[in-house]
This record gives C-alpha cells, structure tokens and sequence, in this order.
C-alpha cells in the first residue's frame, strides 16, 4: 500500500546547540555532539522523543520516513539577504554566539539550520509534485520569529517562507495560506509577507507572550497585504475550547474566502498545558481536532494539499503525545498509544465563564475581518 504521509527528519537537528558547550571536557561541534540539556528550553530532546514514540508505537510502519538535500545558499536567498546569512555563517564556524534576540546558537548551527530549511522544502515539494498527499517537516531550529535578517526567539532561519518561496518560484502558486498555532506570535513570517497578498498568514498565540508584550490585533498587512494578515490573540489560560472555536470562527472561514492552492502549518506545540514557555491548556487531542480542520480545508480547497512544520513546544514529556496525534491525523492511522495526561489536563480546562468570554473576544475579532 502506498504511504500518503511524510516525515521529513534527519538526526543533524538535533545535534543543534543553543548555546556554546562542552560535551564533559570536549568542546560540542563537529563529531561532539551536545549534551542532553543544553540549559536552555529550545533542546533536542522533545523531537528526538517524537521520533522515538512514532517508532515504538509503529506509526512509522504506515508513513514514510525520509531526509532531504539542506537548503543551499539559493534557497536561502529567496527570503535572506546575502548579509545577514554571511554574518551567521561566520559565526557558526568561530564556535558560535548571540546573532539577535534571544537567537543563541553553537558550532555548526548555520549549516544545521541549512537542513532544517530544507526539510520543510522538500516536505512541501513532496506535496506538490504529487509523491505525498501530505506531510510533517520536524525541523529545528524553528523559523516563524525570523524575519529577513532578524533572528529571535531560537529562530535562524525562515523554514516556512524560505519553503514557501522556493515552492512559488518552481510551481508558480499564487495563493499559499500560513495558519500559526505556536503560543508565540509568529512575527517573523507576519514580517515577510505583510505587504503581499499572495501568502495569507493567520496567527493564533496567546496575547502578550513573545514577543514581549506583542498582540497584532490591528496589525492587518499593508499595500497589496493588506487585509492578508491576520492575529489571533488569545488570553492567557484558553485551552481546547478557546482554539477550536477560534478555528471554526476565524481561521476556516479565512480560508474558505481565501482559497488557497496550498496549506502550511506552523506547528507550535507550547500552547501545551505542560509548556514552560506558555500560559495555555491544550493537550494532545487539541492538536489533532486543529489538524483534522486543516486537512478538511486542504481537501476542499487545494487538493489535500497540507504541510506541517514543527517549531516550538519545550515539555519534553508531553510534546510527543502532541506529535504523534498530529501524525496520527495526517495519516488517517490510530495506534494503541494514548496520552497518559489527557484526563488530568481535560480536567484543567476552563470554566464556562471564561470560555464566553474568550468567545466574545474571537468575535470581535472575526468582525473585524468581515468574516
């Protein structure tokens, strides 16, 4: 039987460091590899967990696993100025550093980041040229804080809109849509394309996480953008309810009226009640009613047509339940695998006082967007 699902993953991400390290008494870079905790929230360790549980639980056996080329210095250049990827590049071979806002990295990591970009590349190209129906590019490090040449929050280099563009520039869409559930504002990519209308981006984020202070709600696009970028922000404490019905209201209706030819998600996964990095609730079956809605928009829309790529989510124990359920959804495979967690964080949810409220506000915004 032919496998429609692709994982696109290669062990070189998670030998990405956030910071410069030994690995005991040996300097982290070439063949030393980092230690399990770098210190830092961004680590290897909840992606190599994802991996791990997918394998165990035999949902690898119905998809297919696969790398990809690293994206090359063209690639790159669809979206990052020549500076900006020398100034990195340099840093990377001098043992690493600090290139923005809290963009911390080790040896080594301007051609880690090469092969994250291109995983999501050719997640996408596997969709489009027809090998795959849909796809999950377990990228790292992440890219949706990164603008043209402004890293921040762990973020390198742009996965998405460098996969976006490379898309375009091979298959010549004209309509690509970006919805963004990471708990943080996905500013960098809000940044590339807020003055087109060729790429419709939709973030949902709790409002004032990262970047600090930020809400977006009046932030629509600008020129031939304007209207083509929405924000969700969601107060802090929403949970499955809150998502679902911000989905139902915003973000499908968005989609419906914007038709696009593909479908991207930008898969954050510290909405995650457990997440140290964010004030939500969601748990794992959260993630898989939000991509079974993305696979009913991509079906109507553009063929099926769905990539997801992974960015943040900092709980090492419960972001592969979160994972696994996205896969799971994508390739229309259950295993015996259930969520240790799920009835303790059902039960955390919020009361109905809340939920009305945050409804109200969900409104508002869908108003806002004459939708």
């Amino acid at each position: 039987m032919k496998k429609t699902t692709g994982l696109f993953h290669d062990e070189l991400c998670l030998w990405h460091s956030t910071q410069g390290l030994f690995s005991l008494v040996l300097p982290v870079g070439s063949w030393v590899q980092p230690p399990p905790s770098a210190g830092l929230a961004e680590s290897p360790e909840s992606k190599r967990r994802a991996i791990s549980l997918i394998e165990v639980s035999g949902l690898s056996q119905g998809i297919s696993i696969q790398s990809a080329p690293s994206a090359n210095e063209a690639n790159l250049m669809t979206v990052h100025p020549t500076k900006y990827l020398k100034k990195f590049q340099e840093l990377s071979l001098d043992g690493g550093g600090e290139i923005g806002t809290f963009a911390p990295f080790g040896p080594g990591s301007y051609e880690i980041a090469k092969k994250s970009a291109g995983l999501a590349i050719e997640a996408v190209d596997s969709v489009l040229s027809g090998r795959l129906k849909n796809a999950y590019s377990m990228s790292r490090p992440p890219g949706h804080h990164c603008g043209r040449e402004t890293p921040m929050g762990f973020c390198l280099l742009a996965n998405v809109a460098i996969a976006i563009e490379v898309a375009r520039k091979k298959y010549g869409l004209k309509k690509i849509a970006v919805v963004d559930w990471d708990v943080h504002h996905g500013n960098g990519t809000q940044e590339i394309f807020y003055n087109r209308s060729d790429v419709l981006t939709i973030s949902l984020h709790q409002e004032g996480c990262f970047p600090p202070g930020y809400s977006g709600l009046d932030d629509l696009g600008e020129g031939d953008g304007k209207g083509f970028n929405i924000n969700i922000p969601l107060m802090p404490g929403g949970g499955h309810q809150a998502y679902t019905h911000a989905m139902r209201k915003i973000v499908l209706p968005a989609i419906n009226r914007y038709q696009p030819e593909l479908l991207v998600v930008a898969s954050g996964y510290d909405a995650g009640g457990f997440d140290p990095l964010g004030r939500m609730l969601l748990h794992s079956e959260s993630y898989r009613s939000m991509t079974d809605m993305m696979k009913a928009a991509a079906s109507e829309h553009c063929g099926g047509k769905l990539v997801v790529v992974h960015e943040g989510g900092y709980s090492e124990a419960h972001v592969p339940f979160c994972v696994h359920a996205v896969i799971e959804s994508l390739s229309e495979k259950r295993t015996e695998v259930t969520d240790p967690s799920l009835e303790m964080m059902e039960s955390w949810q919020p009361n109905n006082r809340f939920n009305d409220l945050q409804n109200k506000l969900i409104e508002e915004i869908a108003t806002k967007h004459h939708l």
